[in-house]
């Protein structure tokens, strides 16, 4: 089995996989007379109109996954981007391989941070959801059509999610 160490989820580590989503560093103004603070374009939501696609906004609730975890599939959405935004301060882990044919050379691994969400990016390979400790809601924008939207893979090979002691907390 291989190991995969868990990194923090920051914006630039995670830029090949799509957006992080979340408030700090992220543009903002002031709207409505200087009454609410509008953080702007968080992400790059990509649902294909070109090919039949419409926007969907789910809630899914991850319930809690014992460590270690063990990655052993992997999904991957080729019409358009899926965004997760945690309902509340929700531990979570991110499991992801670029966007192609799977190569688990450059799988990756990050452990999201209180309110962070994320975005993948059209076609990027990802685990479903991995949530710690206790069931968490999450706010799932994704692409909705008659197409198919979603290819998964046993991969030839099994990672344990290692690091951050503080994840097991």
């Amino acid at each position: 089995m291989k190991t995969l160490t868990l990194e923090p989820l920051m914006r630039e580590a995670f830029a090949p996989f799509g957006d992080v989503i979340a408030l700090e560093g992220a543009p903002h103004f002031p709207i409505n007379g200087g009454t609410t603070d509008r953080f702007h374009d968080l992400a790059n939501v990509d649902i294909g109109f070109d090919s039949g696609g419409r926007p969907l906004i789910n809630v899914f609730r991850g319930q809690p996954r014992v460590l270690p975890v063990v990655i052993s599939m992997m999904e991957r959405h080729p019409l358009g981007s899926q965004a997760f935004v945690p309902v509340g301060e929700v531990q979570y882990l991110v499991v992801v391989a670029p966007a192609g044919e799977f190569d688990a050379a450059h799988v990756r691994a990050f452990y999201a941070r209180g309110w962070q969400g994320v975005n993948y990016a059209r076609g990027v390979w990802h685990h479903p959801l991995i949530v710690l400790n206790t069931p968490g809601d999450f706010i799932v924008v994704d692409r909705g059509g008659e197409q198919s939207n979603c290819d998964e893979i046993d991969l030839p090979e099994r990672y344990e999610l290692v690091g951050r002691r503080a994840i097991a907390a």
